[in-house]
């Protein structure tokens, strides 16, 4: 069996799950897999570049990743990512529960 055979590119909200929160301009998204045994494969795919790659139209500053490999987690932290925040953003989720949502479209390959 090859390589590719053994693997499959998926949504992560197959494999994971995600939950957002704000403070100001600030966005910060926990991912947590669902099986440990992808967590390695999250690990390699899911970094700040590849999300600077997708979406970074809208992701104007840093991007920080925090490894919570006891719980098989991690916790993006993004800087100037809601056009402002709540108090200055005319957007219409200034709050930032929708990059949840956008973290969890992206495609990665897990084994089968």
């Amino acid at each position: 069996m090859s390589q590719a055979e053994k693997s499959r590119s998926v949504p992560l909200r197959e494999i994971a799950h995600a939950r957002a929160g704000d403070k100001g301009n600030i966005s910060s998204v926990a991912l947590f897999v669902f099986d440990p045994r992808h967590y390695e494969a999250v690990r390699a795919q899911v970094t700040p570049q590849r999300l600077r790659a997708a979406f970074g139209g809208v992701l104007r500053g840093e991007i920080a990743r925090y490894e919570l490999e006891r719980l098989h987690g991690f916790n993006f932290v993004m800087t100037e990512a809601l056009e402002g925040g709540v108090n200055s953003s005319l957007n219409l989720d200034s709050h930032g529960k929708s990059w949840s949502y956008l973290l969890l479209s992206l495609e990665v390959e897990v084994e089968v």
